[in-house]
This record gives structure tokens, C-alpha cells and sequence, in this order.
């Protein structure tokens, strides 16, 4: 079993190093390849990913020249994908590494196709405000009446999907609509997903967070959208891929 992890990134310098060094120890069990889409970072993030690339072998750099956001890196990163897993990965500190192998059991005992990671199940989560939380919770909800499921974190960044069923469906989420758009479609699709419970360390908007309230009326509106046309999507956009030979 092949592992892709997807790292999308936009102006992370302050974080990306501590964390693909996080992926490495994580992953160094696993046969893995780990590819980072820049999203035209300008505070230096592409150079952490060149040196990346020249250190090891099992990292792709994918380098962008228009900021489009999360859901158009993962698409561009999904064209190159070769491994039989996906998981996403963020590129701050939010989220461990070290959760990897609560993620990957269900999928590698058989238990499960999907795995998504709960923060709000048996969960340590730190850093999270009232309004972010609250945000999050409602629109699972909101997911989980417009398709009879029982999620409790559809917002999370860790999912863990087969490379086979998310090259299958159309994606055209540009931003952090990604979310809801994977969510309705593996729905959408019978798809039961297993959620397990993970740690989240949250950071504010003076420290680089990135998603607002726009982000969850967007996440709201595409819920409703794909649930009234499971099929759409769109092409990826071009883009600059860097390996080690170069």
C-alpha cells in the first residue's frame, strides 16, 4: 500500500519546515510519496519546497503561479497522485502527523473505505473559539440533514480517501469549499465514511489562519449545490511540478 499525502500551501513559511519534518518521522514506516503544492506563496515557502525535493526522493514540489486556493492545489496535486491512499494534510500546525496511523488503521483492517478525522469525538483540541466551533458544528449538521448522515466534523482537514475513488469525481471547489464538495460526493455516492478522533492545536487570524465566516456560508451554499448536482466539476490549471533529478 502506496500513501500520497497532499500538502497544500500558501504563505506557511513560518510553519512548513516544522511540519514536513512532522510528515517524515510520522511516515518513515510507510511507503509514501509526499507532494506539496505551493498556491504563489510570497514569504518564501517555495525554497522550503525546492530544499525538501533535493532531500528526499518521495517529495514532489508543484509550484503554481496563480493563488486559486486549498481546493484547486489538491486538484492539481491529484493529476500526478500515485500511491493508493490519499490523506490531506494542512500546512500549519493545526493538525499532527503523529494521528497518521489512527487514520490509516480502519482503511488497512478492512473496516472502512474512507476515514475522517474528528475533532469533536473523544478528541484533544486546543485553540479553537467558540465562533469557529460553533461554525464548524453547524454545518455538519447542515450535512447531515441534507443527506441523512451522522458526521460530526465534515470541516476537518484530515481525510483519508482512495486514490481511485477521488480521481472518479468531478471536483471544481477552488477554496475551502473543497470540504464540502468530497463530503456531499462520497455521500452522494453511498460511500460510508468512518470518522476517528484526532488532536487539533487551532491558531487565530494574527497567526495565520486563513478560513473566515465567508468561508462557511460558501461551505453551506456548496453543501446545497451538490446535493442538487452530485456531478459537477471542472478541469485542474496548469502547473510547474519539481522532483529531485531536477
Amino acid at each position: 500500500m502506496k500513501l500520497s499525502i497532499i500538502i497544500p500551501v500558501y504563505n506557511e513559511k513560518a510553519t512548513l519546515a516544522i511540519l514536513l519534518r512532522q510528515v517524515h518521522e510520522a511516515t518513515q514506516y510507510y511507503n509514501t510519496e509526499i507532494i506539496v503544492v505551493d498556491d504563489c506563496s510570497s514569504d518564501g515557502s517555495e525554497q522550503i519546497i525546492r530544499e525538501q525535493v533535493q532531500q528526499y526522493s518521495n517529495v514532489i514540489g508543484v509550484l503554481r503561479h496563480i493563488n486559486r486556493g486549498k481546493g484547486a492545489a489538491i486538484r492539481e496535486a491529484l493529476r500526478i497522485v500515485t500511491g493508493d491512499l490519499v490523506l490531506i494534510q494542512d500546512a500549519d500546525l493545526e493538525y499532527s502527523p503523529s494521528d497518521y496511523p489512527r487514520l490509516l488503521d480502519p482503511i488497512l483492517q478492512g473496516k472502512a473505505r474512507v476515514v475522517y478525522g474528528s475533532r469533536f469525538v473523544n478528541s484533544t483540541v486546543f485553540g479553537m473559539s467558540p465562533l469557529f466551533r460553533w461554525g464548524n458544528l453547524l454545518l455538519t449538521w447542515w450535512t447531515n440533514v441534507l443527506f441523512r448522515s451522522t458526521l460530526t466534523d465534515m470541516e476537518t482537514c484530515y481525510k483519508v480517501i482512495p486514490a481511485e475513488i477521488l480521481k472518479a469525481i468531478p471536483l471544481s471547489g477552488n477554496r475551502f469549499d473543497f470540504e464540502p464538495e468530497i463530503t456531499a460526493k462520497l455521500l452522494n455516492r453511498g460511500i460510508n465514511i468512518v470518522e476517528v478522533p484526532i488532536s487539533y492545536n487551532g491558531r487565530n487570524k494574527l497567526e495565520g489562519k486563513k478560513i473566515g465566516v465567508r468561508d462557511g456560508i460558501v461551505a453551506a451554499w456548496a453543501l446545497l449545490k451538490y446535493r442538487r448536482n452530485p456531478v459537477a466539476g471542472e478541469a485542474a490549471n496548469e502547473m510547474i511540478i519539481i522532483r529531485g533529478s531536477l
